[in-house]
């Protein structure tokens, strides 16, 4: 085997290591049930976020432009630059810890590095501020949902501002969760660390039209397609979960609704959870979700959020298969 890799299996610290590097996404995510984000100025995901303002400034056009090839290969070439960086960063932390710490106290430190690529308290008390807000006026409710949502919150009722922050907690249930979880499985953290940047980097680039006063048309389509490749398998895991704790849910229906966004993965995890709740979820004028269900009321935002907390119980098992399922192809040939 090779004596330096993602799984620490390849890092020479045997079966210890690989138990430690399986339980860090469980502390990862007892850290993020006790202490919530780390402060604005040491969180990796918002370093990413301000390198990706600063570069996008210069790529996207304050106007609409025609087909702009030039423009979409070099923002593949500063996408591809910047996630070689988190990568290397990633890569070098996570043989750091292996390389000076014992094997059990390397798993509990890679889990501490590992909790901020996730986020689950402060998706859960962000959704669940949404309702509070709406017990309290629409307006409140409406300026609530709008730290979640990029879009416009001005004209939405009451049952609009509920599909939409339940639509937020199960599609952010996977980026936020699920799918840094199934990537740390696979590639340690560096995986984690790549899907947050893709991730980030779609948020703030993949966009089709004019956003921030910048058009994002061409210069964000890679981000936007690396985020849909990356995220193609976790979006369909997390759905399958929200369908497992939710029981009831039947298959076939949800991928026949998921398929009515134009997203080709968000809809897997919002329509488990229209289906889940039995509640219509619709983004006027773009997509109608499990159109026969009733409208989203005053309960159903805290019972998504029940949902959503059983998904992050359920994940640590279905991660831990993962895991180890790829440290028994290393183990039995796979890496030599």
């Amino acid at each position: 085997m090779a004596e330096y890799g993602f799984a620490p299996l390849l890092s020479g610290g045997g079966w210890p290591a690989a138990l430690g590097w399986m339980a860090a996404p469980v502390l990862a995510l007892l850290v993020d049930r006790w202490l919530g984000e780390p402060p604005a100025p040491w969180h990796p995901v918002v370093w990413m976020g301000r390198a990706l303002q600063r570069v996008g400034d210069r790529l996207a056009p304050p106007a609409p432009v025609a087909q702009d090839f030039k423009r979409f290969w070099l923002a593949a070439l500063y996408w591809c630059a910047l996630a070689a960086i988190v990568l290397i960063v990633a890569l070098a932390a996570q043989q750091l810890v292996w390389v000076l710490l014992p094997p059990a106290v390397a798993g509990l430190a890679l889990g501490v590095l590992l909790k901020p690529l996730l986020a689950w308290r402060m998706l859960h008390d962000e959704v669940v501020a949404v309702e509070v807000a709406l017990g309290q006026s629409l307006p409140a409710g409406r300026a609530q949902l709008a730290w979640l949502v990029s879009r416009d919150v001005s004209a939405l009722s009451a049952v609009q501002v509920r599909e939409s922050a339940i639509e937020s907690l199960a599609e952010n249930l996977n980026d936020s969760v699920v799918a840094p979880l199934f990537w740390f499985a696979l590639l340690g953290l560096p995986g984690a660390a790549l899907y947050r940047f893709a991730n980030t980097a779609d948020a703030m680039w993949g966009y089709p039209g004019m956003r921030g006063g910048r058009y994002w048309q061409w210069a964000g389509k890679w981000a936007a397609r690396a985020d849909d490749v990356l995220s193609w398998v976790p979006a369909r895991l997390t759905a399958a979960l929200l369908a497992l704790v939710a029981s009831g849910v039947p298959m076939r229906a949800l991928a026949r609704q998921a398929r009515k966004t134009p997203s080709p993965n968000s809809g897997w995890p919002m329509a488990a959870m229209a289906l889940a709740l039995g509640v219509r979820l619709a983004k006027p004028g773009v997509y109608t979700l499990h159109g026969h269900g009733r409208h989203a009321g005053p309960l159903d935002v805290r019972r998504a959020a029940r949902i959503g907390q059983a998904v992050v119980v359920a994940a640590v098992p279905a991660v831990a298969l993962v895991q180890g399922l790829w440290l028994a192809w290393w183990s039995y040939g796979g890496g030599t």
